[in-house]
């Protein structure tokens, strides 16, 4: 059973919700650290609250949301050890596991995508990281944490 984390601001309530259910049709065991109102926060802290508890250990990967998915995903970027990838479609999904090994991924409540989020999600879930070329690569972009 994989498990999952997730977190929204009041942007991607609906869509959050949306993802919840899904994943538990998927039988993943899916913390949801919220929100689950539209009442205005800051999602900086949504996505740090998200990472931080990812970091404690034990889950698969991380789903981030906000109205756009571009703040959760600069602010998951900066906390070490987290490469969010910002999705947009299936091969954007693909490639964020297959080359990159994201361990967060991030989708905007008020984007319109061309195909449905949970395929992108299923797409992720069904890659394997590549490996090969691509582990000196991901280890190049870790270790950009430490030298600047």
């Amino acid at each position: 059973m994989r498990k999952i984390i997730i977190a929204s601001d009041h942007g991607a309530v609906a869509l959050k919700s949306e993802i919840v259910s899904f994943l538990k049709t998927k039988n993943c065991d899916v913390n949801d650290m919220g929100v689950n109102s539209e009442d205005p926060v800051d999602y900086p802290d949504i996505a740090a609250l998200a990472c931080n508890e990812f970091k404690k250990g034990g889950y698969d990967f991380g789903i981030l949301l906000c109205g756009t998915g571009i703040g959760v995903s600069i602010t998951a970027n900066k906390i070490k050890g987290i490469r969010c990838a910002l999705i947009h479609d299936l091969f954007t999904a693909e490639m964020a596991k297959a080359h990159n090994d994201a361990n967060f991924i991030a989708f905007g409540g008020r984007v319109k995508y061309s195909v449905p989020v949970t395929k992108m999600i299923e797409k992720f879930m069904d890659t394997n990281f590549a490996g090969d070329r691509h582990i000196r690569r991901v280890n190049k972009m870790m270790d950009t944490e430490n030298k600047c």
